[in-house]
């Protein structure tokens, strides 16, 4: 089922370059963690559990990542947004948090006309544990990407070849010169989704497929869309001679020891699985009851369990292994299953030309309303409808995976990505900022619709020129969240932008003439210097405003420095001086 998007996205983009079929880059067994665990070349576990410090991650944060997960247990605000869920995050080769909260069995249908869920007895209820199973929904999509990325290195396909090139009838209703890249990127044209339940056989699905007429011309616009991955199976299938679910077992989930993942769950699994919802019309396509062990798209259900869009299960360490195997470039111990240039691919931008659609080959880029405060130009995931997601952060090399049940009883039960946004922010937070000078530095916070200042005590700048400086570190949500440097002559009464010019390790200067910085800058440290005005009492302060939706990672100041000629009017390294700063909403750090 296409994910619901409903909120606009904001847009960095990135380069990518294809040639050819060539990438132009020079019963469950008991024990996740055993049971999943592929070895590297040198025999070390390619993941292991371990703590946040052995990860390299703050333990703080990820406390309250389980805190804010559980909260939304509870009404939020109506009702629950999961009956439960299954965390994982970590860094490295690192599992700094594996745990499950809630139930992954609790209700055995939904009462519409209460609009309450009818729960299993206590003793039919089943908790959610740490290898739980889940409907991944879209985040099959990855999988199909991935297989297909595979068949272009195989030169099987080339990406900017027409999809009619390999399946002629494909290029009916104008569909002729949809290529392969268009269908990985969702720019092909296609509507979001149509019910191909209601054909009454498989080869009748197939042709409404092929007889779907654009939206839109391709490469025009981005339209996320199930038919995309499904017409990829169906290449995927014509060029290689097997079932998708063959190729997912043989080229992913075996090489890499996924022992929890595939299509169609044998009756067995049932009792690890967490259940779906109670589909019934009219919020589901189908009569189906309580979906519980199989398949929760409609659309999926009808091909028989198997769908280039949704149909694969997995748990949180499988996922985990995936995440470790393309964050190391595509292989996992002696097993490669990608280049190193098919990954990055992978989590390169095509869709510059539709600013707030990254997408690199079958992954989302970029997203914060699901990747918080993780995302950056090169962050890639995705989500999945029935309450899934994989985020992978190659700047710090640090993964996530929340697995829900929100559509368990009834869909309509949630809305948004909270969960996913409050997860993925903690992570982001878990990740320490090295102060650039000292032991500690200044935080702006991470709060939502929030202001935070930092302020100079006021300064004499009348005679000769004074110069600010310090290192500034900053990552915001960009356009929406805008950090100001700005000064007063009037006690605070009005603000006037001061520019500013900045650098970074090894790069040109860069200024800022409207005093302002927003969005992605790397996360280093720059150095800053800005020219102050001349006034008897200045006052000069670090704005940072938040809007109510997302948040970056932040903002970091240190070693705040004022100097006029020769003499230093400020200098935080000063404790008389750092006493004076006034902070409200920013704080010591020591990363």
């Amino acid at each position: 089922m296409a994910d619901a998007r409903g909120i606009s996205r904001r847009h960095m983009g990135l380069g990518a370059v294809a040639l050819g079929g060539g990438l132009a880059f020079a019963s469950l067994p008991a024990d996740p963690a055993a049971a999943a665990a592929p070895t590297r070349g040198d025999g070390r576990p390619a993941l292991r559990h371990g703590s946040a410090r052995e990860a390299g991650l703050l333990p703080g944060p990820l406390k309250q990542l389980v805190a804010d997960a559980e909260a939304f247990l509870q009404p939020s605000p109506r009702h629950p947004w999961y009956a439960g869920a299954v965390l994982l995050a970590g860094r490295g080769r690192t599992v700094a948090l594996h745990k499950p909260i809630g139930m992954a069995v609790r209700y055995q249908a939904y009462d519409e006309e209460t609009d309450t869920g009818v729960e299993f007895p206590p003793d039919r209820q089943i908790p959610m544990a740490e290898d739980t199973v889940f409907d991944l929904a879209s985040v099959s999509k990855l999988f199909t990407s991935i297989l297909a990325v595979q068949q272009i290195e195989r030169g099987r396909i080339e990406l900017e070849a027409p999809v009619a090139s390999y399946l002629p009838d494909f290029g009916r209703a104008g569909k002729q010169d949809v290529t392969i890249r268009h269908l990985l990127t969702h720019t092909s044209g296609f509507r979001a989704w149509i019910p191909l339940y209601t054909a009454p056989t498989y080869e009748e699905k197939v042709q409404r497929v092929y007889d779907e007429a654009l939206a839109g011309p391709p490469g025009t616009a981005y339209l996320y869309s199930d038919l995309n991955l499904i017409s990829l199976q169906l290449v995927l299938e014509h060029v290689t001679g097997r079932r998708l679910d063959v190729l997912l077992r043989e080229e992913i989930t075996e090489p890499l020891g996924m022992r929890r993942t595939r299509y169609n769950p044998p009756a067995s699994w049932k009792p690890k699985i967490a259940a779906t919802e109670d589909a019934r019309r009219p919020w589901s396509g189908l009569d189906r009851g309580l979906v519980w062990g199989e398949v929760h798209d409609e659309n999926a259900y009808s091909l028989g369990g198997v769908a280039g869009h949704a149909g694969v299960f997995s748990d949180a360490w499988d996922l985990a292994v995936l995440a470790r195997t393309l964050l190391d470039g595509g292989v996992c111990g002696r097993k490669r299953i990608l280049r190193p240039e098919s990954v990055e691919l992978m989590f390169t931008d095509f869709n510059t030309a539709f600013p707030g659609d990254e997408h690199g080959l079958g992954f989302e880029l970029y997203q914060h309303w699901y990747m918080g405060a993780m995302a950056t130009p090169r962050t890639a995931g995705h989500t999945g409808f029935t309450g899934t997601a994989l985020v992978l952060d190659p700047t710090t090399d640090s993964f996530l995976v929340v697995l829900g049940n929100s559509v368990h009883p009834v869909r309509s039960w949630r809305s948004g990505s909270a969960p996913r946004v409050a997860a993925a922010n903690q992570l982001a937070r878990a990740v320490p900022v090295r102060p650039a000078r000292g032991r500690t530095a200044w935080f702006s916070g991470m709060a939502s619709a929030a202001t935070a200042t930092l302020a100079l005590p006021a300064l004499d700048t009348s005679s000769g020129v004074a110069r600010l400086s310090c290192a500034l570190w900053w990552d915001t949500e960009p356009k929406a969240d805008v950090l100001v440097l700005e000064s007063s002559a009037d006690g605070g009464t009005t603000w006037e932008p001061v520019p500013f010019t900045t650098r970074r390790p090894g790069g040109t200067a860069e200024a800022h003439p409207a005093g302002t910085v927003t969005g992605w800058s790397g996360r280093v440290w720059h150095d800053l210097t800005a020219e102050l005005p001349a006034a008897p009492g200045l006052v000069v302060r670090w704005r940072y405003t938040t809007d109510r939706l997302y948040v970056g990672r932040g903002a970091y100041v240190d070693g705040l420095r004022v100097e006029k000629g020769r003499r230093r009017l400020f200098d935080e390294a000063r404790p008389a001086d750092a006493a004076r700063l006034r902070a409200e909403g920013w704080s010591r750090e020591t990363g």
